[in-house]
């Protein structure tokens, strides 16, 4: 069973950046698609950026592009999301997700809290 734990969450201004990591157990990690879904209150969990296996290509929200970079070092095990101009409604809790085959997510953390005051 793959473990993913998330750091790198915490409490900001509108404006600020904070990057988020997520480290993988195992050894297959190289072969996972991975991916960020946030969950605000009240609202249900939405994607917001992946790195496809192999090719390395990324898709992000429309929300976060331009904003928002994810972005992988195999041999660390960890994939990470540097978050730049964070708004209000960037708040909410991060998960990171990995895909063995690159379709559904298989593994999940547990998430960090981002909160951004305005």
């Amino acid at each position: 069973q793959v473990q993913l734990v998330e750091s790198g969450g915490g409490l900001v201004q509108s404006g600020a950046s904070l990057s988020l990591s997520c480290v993988a157990s195992g050894r297959a990690f190289s072969t996972y698609t991975m991916g960020w879904f946030r969950q605000a209150p009240g609202k249900e969990r939405e994607f917001v950026a992946a790195m496809r296996r192999f090719s390395g290509g990324t898709d992000y929200a429309n929300s976060v592009k331009g904003r928002f970079t994810i972005s992988r070092d195999n041999t660390k095990n960890t994939v990470y999301l540097q978050m730049n101009s964070l708004k209000p409604e960037d708040t909410a809790v991060y998960y990171c997700a990995g895909s063995r085959f690159g379709t559904t997510y298989d593994y999940w953390g547990q998430g960090t809290q981002v909160t951004v005051s305005s």
